[in-house]
């Protein structure tokens, strides 16, 4: 089933939806997608090949689909399509195709006639960037508005009205909060996160398991460095209660739909749900008065936010890239206790206004978060990366250019030694985001954390903080993969009460985190003769260099 996510003037006809270069062998699965109304007698598709057009009488009302090879397309998408281009099945009516029709991988367009007068034209490259696996889309007249990827969902924006929050962080408070989020549960648990090896936590899912809750649990298949020792143990435990355990794996001769699953969330009886920005290990959520990351997270109670995250689950079990692991005998997670203060306690506020942030469906909701901001922004994250060495992070653009109008940006980043050791990782992005600071005398600042003073092992967050009045939750690290092309999941809050509660943490802290060396006079003004000779280099190329 596709879903139109643009509209078309009455009558018109025109492809909003097409994939040259699926996964199945000789792209047999590939299609295209029409929108309109109407009859389709005088209609025509063509590359610059072959075309195709309907039998006489043919109607649409909406959208329709027509793929090279029916049996392939429902082997790949799980239904078959409206009409195919080839004949071979019996099943799935017949288009009348003269030449042959096949969209080219890298080069190729394609035409859409109404009685022999060109209507659409669709070149790649061109209007889209031709990739394997990728849905060009059209949405609001825009060609891929993101990227799409064979079988991922299609989510939309939506807001929750009048959610029930209760914010709480790790490593203080985050073990009591789920235990008792799991201990209050009746019919089901639903648990999807990147990686799951805390004995603690198995513990839990165990004992709802018992009382007659039924648990599911879905985890990354491939995590970075792999699933670990521990991680197998929790998952053959889990199984030996009998807890069906999934992972999101390629499947033999096929692709995952996203490249990670590092989504962290729970729901409870379609009633509520938990959502961090912490995996499922010791480390992210310790027993209190021991440390672990900082993290943030919220149990939100509404049953339609409950039912959208239990939907979203359900369609991410749902694909052929999901399959069960059962794990293997094995010590439980080991870890070194090291007293924390703990002072934090979970709050519960109420008459919270809750929308959504899954990635890569709605993530663009992260800058359009930060272009709201009017007076402050607070930015807490593991790490931010670049796309490349010219460009910033988008993430990291817009955080900038909300200074740049007035607002006070901080940025405060993990100083574990694997965020340090590399020469372009968080204690050079600080540097960098304090040079432009300096130079353009901008109300920003980054530092990085002082885990010594502050006893955290490491900032593992994502969150954001936005006028004292929003506050963003989430799983999404500030890189180029997690917003695009991974499943993540978040929240924006928007709650004053909610978004003071983490500006206190975050204070704490940013309080004793470590400001990088603040560049000399004689630094500025090297760099901003450095800038203006690139400028007129720029400038020179642009008028001389054809």
């Amino acid at each position: 089933m596709f879903l139109c996510l643009c509209v078309v003037s009455c009558g018109a006809v025109q492809i909003i939806e097409f994939c040259p270069d699926p996964y199945l062998a000789d792209d047999a699965d590939e299609y295209v997608v029409l929108s309109g109304i109407g009859s389709l007698d005088g209609v025509a598709i063509a590359d610059n090949h072959g075309s195709f057009r309907f039998p006489d009488g043919t109607f649409m009302n909406g959208t329709l689909t027509v793929a090279r090879d029916g049996p392939a397309f429902e082997k790949t998408h799980g239904s078959l399509p409206d009409f195919e281009w080839q004949d071979h099945s019996p099943q799935v009516p017949d288009v009348i195709s003269r030449g042959t029709l096949r969209l080219a991988n890298s080069r190729d367009e394609l035409l859409v006639y109404e009685n022999s007068r060109l209507v659409q034209k669709i070149s790649w490259p061109g209007d889209v960037s031709p990739r394997q696996g990728q849905v060009h889309f059209l949405e609001n007249g825009v060609w891929d508005p993101r990227p799409l990827m064979l079988g991922q969902s299609r989510l939309l924006p939506v807001t929750f009205e009048n959610v029930t929050v209760t914010a709480f962080v790790s490593p203080d408070c985050s073990l009591d909060i789920f235990s008792s989020a799991v201990a209050s549960a009746q019919h089901r648990v639903l648990v999807n996160v990147y990686e799951l090896s805390s004995a603690n936590i198995t513990a839990a899912l165990i004992g709802a398991e018992k009382r007659g809750v039924d648990v599911e649990v879905l985890l990354e298949g491939g995590p970075v460095g792999g699933i670990s020792a521990e991680e197998k143990a929790a998952i053959f435990r889990l199984n030996q209660s009998g807890i069906p355990v999934y992972e999101m794996a390629a499947p033999e001769g096929g692709h995952a739909p996203y490249r990670y699953d590092h989504a962290k969330y729970v729901v409870f009886d379609d009633v509520a749900v938990l959502l961090t920005s912490e995996n499922f290990g010791h480390s992210g959520f310790p027993p209190e008065g021991e440390a672990g990351n900082r993290g943030w997270g919220v149990y939100l109670e509404d049953p339609g936010l409950a039912t959208y995250f239990k939907d979203m689950y359900l369609i991410d079990t749902g694909g052929p890239a999901i399959v069960p692991v059962y794990g293997s005998e094995g010590p439980a997670e080991a870890y070194r206790v090291i007293p924390y203060p703990s002072p934090v306690t979970p709050k519960t506020f109420n008459g919270a206004r809750v929308t959504p942030v899954i990635a890569p469906d709605t993530s663009s909701a992260v800058t359009g978060l930060l272009d709201s901001a009017q007076e402050s922004i607070e930015i807490q994250q593991a790490y931010i990366t670049n796309e490349s060495k010219t460009g910033l992070n988008p993430y990291l653009a817009t955080s900038i250019n909300a200074s740049r109008r007035g607002v006070h940006v901080r940025i405060l980043l993990d100083s574990y030694w694997y965020n340090t050791a590399d020469e372009a990782d968080n204690d050079e992005m600080v540097a960098l985001i304090n040079r432009i600071a300096a130079i353009e005398h901008l109300p920003l600042e980054a530092r990085c954390a002082n885990l010594a003073a502050s006893g955290l092992e490491k900032i593992h967050n994502k969150g954001v903080i936005v006028d004292d009045r929003e506050v963003l939750v989430s799983s999404i690290n500030w890189n180029t993969n997690s917003p695009g092309f991974n499943r993540e999941a978040g929240v924006i809050i928007e709650q004053p009460e909610v978004a003071v509660y983490f500006r206190a943490v975050f204070d704490a802290d940013w309080s004793p985190a470590v400001r990088s060396p603040q560049p000399s006079m004689d630094y500025l003004k090297i760099a901003g003769v450095a800038t203006v000779i690139g400028l007129l280099m720029v400038l020179y190329y642009r008028r001389h260099i054809r």
